[in-house]
């Protein structure tokens, strides 16, 4: 199956599995996507995941979720750049997602990173997501 926003179907998949306490989720593969996953477990959004080869032998992210006293870890998980409308911003003019206590995915030429590594870098790039 053919998706036109890969990033954005992995974001909706985790917030529906959150929704319904999910322990894990399932969501296709793919390098952007495990790069955002890696992002997501560095800030400690999600405990883990785990590349599992399917029953048709497409290989799938098992996505470990992270709850805290029964509350999932990640409240607020929005796509920015989408498909239709890419957003990018320069070093400069990175978002702070909730005075910093969130954080923005970007991609840059330097690979997928925090919006604070972005700003440690000094490198700009298009905002694919925030996370609170």
């Amino acid at each position: 199956m053919s998706f036109s926003d890969p990033v954005g179907d992995m974001l909706t998949r985790i917030r529906n599995g959150q929704m319904r306490k999910k322990g894990s989720i399932m969501s296709p593969s793919s390098k952007l996507r495990i790069w955002v996953l890696d992002v997501l477990m560095e800030d400690g959004y999600i405990l883990g995941y785990e590349q599992v080869d399917n029953e048709q032998g497409f290989k799938e992210l098992e996505i470990r979720l992270k709850y805290f006293k029964g509350a999932p870890a990640i409240r607020e998980l929005n796509r920015v750049s989408k498909p239709g409308r890419r957003v990018y911003s320069s070093v400069k003019n990175l978002p702070y997602v909730r005075q910093g206590l969130g954080v923005a995915i970007i991609s840059t030429a330097k690979g997928v990173m925090s919006d604070a590594k972005a700003r440690q870098h000094n490198v700009g790039g298009e905002i694919l997501c925030t996370v609170f």
